[in-house]
């Protein structure tokens, strides 16, 4: 229920923040990505979709995102997305707690975008 709420809260954060943070807003004005946050059991999923400045986002699992973080569970997600640490995600991956699906390289791109916000 935990890693649930905060993905809402997240896609409330990012659609504040794409209207009112100068540098998120410039960082996404020519993104056209989307990005999918689930366990790996699927029952807990959220789709991120920026398109050109626009920031939206649905619940439930999508097959159609460009990059996946894909958590072996709920606890595991929520503990690696609100920590402070900032090899929090690497060291889940290394852990065999997360596990990138799709193109990395906007996993990375999300990652840099949502710390604008923090």
């Amino acid at each position: 229920m935990k890693f649930t709420l905060l993905l809402f809260g997240l896609a409330q954060l990012l659609k504040i923040a794409s209207h009112l943070n100068k540098a998120f807003k410039h960082a996404v004005r020519k993104a056209q990505v989307r990005i999918l946050i689930t366990t790996r059991d699927r029952e807990r999923a959220r789709l991120f979709t920026f398109d050109r400045g626009k920031v939206s986002s649905c619940g439930g699992f999508h097959n159609d995102y460009d990059a996946a973080l894909v958590f072996k569970n709920a606890g595991i997600g929520f503990k690696v997305l609100t920590s402070s640490k900032a090899d929090a995600s690497f060291n889940a991956a290394a852990d065999g707690g997360l596990c990138i699906r799709g193109m990395s390289f906007y996993a990375k791109w999300f990652q840099d975008v949502t710390q604008l916000i923090r």
